[in-house]
């Protein structure tokens, strides 16, 4: 049976910006690294995680950095604490926000307007209001294909369109913006040539981190959503500077927070904001993904000193 795969993942959102079109100061993410020369002073339109990535990258690198939000909560999808947390962290790292204003303009010299008339002069300006299915040009219409509310391609857990014989994968199906979860695409799909039955339903806690100094990374829910979903819980919160990974690492920033069930002693959901979430995550998730309630991670033996330890504390909180 012939088979058609659409894999043209997605591409950055443009705003509607008054001088924003063909300026030679304003960058989106797939191009800020490429320049050639550190911009004494930088915008970044768009709080959310690619923003907050690229705002520290460049703050540490010595750039001035301004980050321009239109809503006043700062990383929405975050819990109060964790977001206000990650803000202090960016702050001292010389990172200034400016919330709940919208652009009126970036001027030909970069130059940003706000809605209010305010100037702030910019060397370069990155464009991080996120990114959108790529669908312009395909012809989708053409073929029948339908598309969700959000314009990404419709698919199945099998990623089957409702188009017989024809995928789609990746970015382009509107989930998770992950080269990880695009790489279990491919598993989905060559589970389907080979005849099994794998399906991104049986994709269990997918984590995600944010590359900042100092990193977030989550996976699981957080306290909000635990609240939201009226599950009975717990919360456990370690700070960073009792982890003597991070004292010898002079990385005492930040802190760990784990949700647990009530009752059946389930973790729910972690958060990680230190030096090393990145990795330490993917053993959470792996303890989330075969049911071990919180102990088996309280009670672990880890080697020391390693970040990975600061889990027998935080789950004896």
């Amino acid at each position: 049976m012939d088979r058609i795969y659409i894999g043209t993942g997605a591409a950055s959102f443009i705003p509607d910006i008054k001088g924003i079109e063909k300026n030679p100061h304003v960058y989106y993410s797939t191009a800020l690294m490429d320049m050639d020369e550190l911009p004494e002073r930088l915008s970044i339109i768009g709080g959310g995680y690619i923003g907050m990535e690229f705002a520290s990258i460049y703050a540490n690198f010595g750039s001035k950095v301004t980050v321009f939000q239109d809503s006043d909560r700062f990383l929405p999808r975050e819990d109060q604490d964790v977001a206000d947390e990650v803000r202090r962290i960016l702050e001292g790292q010389g990172i200034s926000f400016r919330f709940g204003v919208g652009i009126a303009e970036i001027k030909s010299d970069g130059t940003v307007v706000d809605a209010n008339g305010d100037e702030v002069a910019s060397d370069a300006v990155l464009i991080a209001t996120g990114r959108r299915p790529n669908v312009k040009g395909l012809g989708l219409e053409n073929a029948g294909i339908e598309l969700t509310s959000r314009g990404a391609i419709a698919v199945d857990e099998r990623l089957h369109t409702n188009v017989p014989g024809v995928y789609a994968m990746g970015d382009v199906t509107g989930g998770l913006q992950f080269t990880y979860t695009s790489l279990d695409d491919y598993r989905v799909l060559a589970s389907e040539i080979n005849g099994g039955s794998y399906t991104t339903a049986d994709r269990k806690n997918v984590p995600y981190s944010v590359f900042m100094a100092t990193p977030l990374s989550r996976v699981g829910l957080n306290e909000q959503e635990a609240e939201k979903a009226g599950l009975d819980f717990r919360v456990m919160k370690l700070p960073v500077a009792a982890i003597p990974k991070a004292q010898v690492l002079h990385r005492t920033e930040g802190f760990l927070k784990a949700i647990v069930e009530n009752g059946s002693d389930r973790i729910l959901g972690v958060m990680l904001l230190c030096e090393g979430s990145p990795e330490l995550i993917n053993t959470v998730k792996l303890a989330m993904d075969y049911g071990a309630d919180y102990k088996v991670l309280r009670d672990q033996v880890f080697t020391h000193p390693v970040m990975s330890e600061a889990l027998n504390d935080l789950f004896s909180m």
